[in-house]
């Protein structure tokens, strides 16, 4: 009997690979569950910009467990109003937005940065690092991570995003197992308002289309393509996605 909590005690060690919002609210989940967790993130801090996110239907019982509601409620944007616009830049259609306690949307940093102070204070972190090696053992899990340093944990949990490291090491390279649907998106955002707060400027031509989305003096400026064949491209090379995204933003009608 003893030997058997010894062993249930062992165990209680967890790893969560990914600091973003799967990956906190994981540790977050299992830190309550009892959990020891660490969580290891291949940037050196969490991963801020990138554009406003929704919470709706289930995330918004999740917010609410988490006991965040009523903080994201106070922060909440979201447009006003949709305009539909043809290349000479005139609306063809608008609809205007009631507001809803059943849908917010929020910045992202802000929502992260939320989620980061409920775990900070009982999570393990470890930054510049990622899982390279994970082997399966009769008590659990051996990992091994950049630099060399071996961990036994009982679960990991990949929460690393569309690139995953825990997938490929589990399951093979992710050209295996990943399809492309056709759609492609970029998205930049400029640090002033393009376009009146609160409004969300769509413009589409065959194929491709462009949006503008426009809050706290900041615009999301949103581009989508459907190439013709799939584009292999490294994920992590800036410079190769600008010209690709130049290549078929190039001719476009409306606001270039």
């Amino acid at each position: 009997m003893v030997f058997k909590c010894l062993l249930m005690e062992q165990n209680k060690n967890v790893l969560v690979c990914g600091a973003s919002f799967a990956g906190l609210t994981m540790a977050y989940r299992m830190s309550k569950m009892g959990y020891h967790v660490t969580v290891i993130e291949i940037g050196s801090h969490l991963k801020m910009g990138g554009t406003p996110v929704d919470i709706k239907d289930q995330t918004m019982n999740i917010i609410k467990e988490m006991g965040l509601y009523e903080k994201v409620k106070a922060h909440r944007i979201g447009p006003e109003k949709w305009e539909f616009k043809n290349a000479s830049d005139v609306s063809e259609h608008t609809v205007v937005l009631e507001k809803s306690n059943h849908e917010f949307e929020i910045e992202r940093d802000l929502l992260l940065n939320m989620l980061f102070d409920l775990v900070k204070d009982e999570v393990y972190f470890i930054f510049n690092s990622t899982i390279t090696v994970l082997e399966e053992t009769p008590n659990g899990i051996q990992v091994t991570i950049t630099g060399g340093a071996v961990y036994d944990f009982e679960l990991v949990f990949g929460c690393d995003g569309i690139h995953s490291a825990v997938r490929r090491i589990w399951f093979g390279e992710e050209t295996e197992y990943v399809r492309s649907l056709g759609p492609y998106f970029c998205i930049a955002i400029a640090h002033r308002l393009l376009v009146e707060r609160g409004t969300y400027q769509l413009y589409a031509e065959p194929n491709r289309g462009l949006a503008l989305y426009a809050y706290n003096n900041k615009t999301d400026i949103i581009f989508t393509f459907r190439p013709e064949h799939e584009i292999f491209y490294d994920f992590r090379n800036q410079e190769q996605m600008k010209t690709i995204v130049s290549t078929y933003l190039e001719g476009m009608s409306w606001r270039l």
